[in-house]
């Protein structure tokens, strides 16, 4: 007996109802932890007034929340599967001859559905907020010594003019640019000459361009700047590959910052591996819907709702560090891209479905 349109847009709209409140609650609670550090961060820095920080965690959250989105998809097929053996439902379509994978078919609909949707839409919008975040973030905080988050960056060069060792408080990704920049400038013989201050700092072919800038010199008074040069042997395409983590590139972008990576003759790993993450995304998705069948279709009458619970968070939290486990082998070379993205999403349905087939039909 297949199941009617009727039934099944019900049964999907309770899995996605379900599902769709689990991420809206894990979003809120995001944004909540990430507005209360920023506004810790902020302290007295100008600008950074409570509605800026409220709109600056807006924009980081959505690529936080997107990291939890196949938990969102576990637990709420599993709040869904069991608020329908509750109420008795998944006992009468058992009746009427609606087998679960009949009944479970709408459930991996909208677990496919959601995944292609975190894909194509919503993975772009979260790393243009992303991006967008970066900015707003380094104009406010650069140069403020209360505000540096502990993530800052430190970069060595050799150059015509000596060399220098560049810090800075935070870089744009997508971007060769840095903010809050100190400059250690020594000669040749490694002799300390200068110390250079800047609120932004710009890498072009052959050198860095500071903006706002402030010498600091050995027995000379200090001296400002509107722009200051600096020589510099770095290649841009390195640097820019390094401000710009995976995760930050749209979906769709992936194939041309791909490309332009192993033109520049760079190791293009990385931006590899997280492609195949997010195409197997859907495949995901549905192993964590077959997963949630296979713990929570246990009727309530016979008890034992707890045990399933702590199941169904075990098997997810055992599927989470596998995958973890494979992107790291993934990223270091040892496991080709392709494998290290597929092999926790098909493994995962694999092993879902076969402990399903055994519930089901013995």
């Amino acid at each position: 007996m297949l199941i009617g349109a009727t039934l099944g847009r019900y049964f999907a709209a309770r899995f996605l109802r379900m599902i769709a409140g689990v991420f809206l609650t894990v979003f809120a609670l995001v944004y909540t932890l990430d507005f209360v550090e920023l506004m810790r961060r902020a302290g007295e820095t100008q600008g950074a007034t409570a509605a800026v920080m409220a709109r600056l965690a807006l924009f980081r959250t959505p690529s936080v929340a997107e990291q939890v989105m196949p938990f969102a998809i576990l637990f709420g097929s599993m709040g869904a599967l069991l608020q329908l053996s509750r109420k008795l439902e998944l006992v009468v379509a058992r009746a009427a001859g609606i087998s679960a994978w009949q009944f479970l078919l709408p459930g991996f609909l909208v677990a496919l559905g959601i995944g292609a949707f975190t894909v194509g839409v919503y993975n772009p919008v979260a790393a243009g907020l992303k991006q967008r975040s970066t900015e707003i973030e380094a104009k406010i905080f650069a140069r403020s010594n209360k505000a540096s988050s502990g993530k800052e960056l430190w970069i060595r060069q050799r150059s015509v003019d000596g060399q220098a060792i560049v810090r800075a408080e935070t870089a744009i990704e997508g971007t060769t640019t840095l903010a809050g920049v100190t400059v250690f400038a020594f000669d040749d013989e490694g002799v300390f000459t200068r110390q250079i201050e800047a609120r932004r700092a710009v890498l072009h072919d052959g050198y860095w361009e500071l903006q706002d800038t402030r010498v600091l010199a050995k027995d000379e008074q200090p001296e400002t700047y509107d722009t200051y040069l600096i020589a510099s042997t770095l290649d841009p395409s390195q640097v820019r590959q390094r401000f710009t983590p995976p995760d930050s590139v749209p979906f769709w972008q992936l194939d041309e910052i791909i490309a332009r990576t192993e033109r520049a003759g760079l190791d293009a790993t990385r931006y590899r591996l997280q492609q195949a993450v997010l195409t197997a995304r859907p495949v995901l998705f549905l192993a964590m819907v077959l997963v949630a069948a296979s713990v929570s279709l246990r009727f309530f009458r016979f008890g034992g709702i707890g045990t399933m619970a702590l199941a169904g968070v075990t098997a997810g939290f055992v599927l989470y560090v596998a995958r973890q486990v494979m992107e790291s082998l993934g990223a270091s070379g040892l496991v080709a891209a392709p494998v290290a993205a597929w092999f926790p999403a098909v493994v995962g349905s694999l092993l879902g479905t076969l402990a399903l087939l055994y519930l089901e039909d013995g």
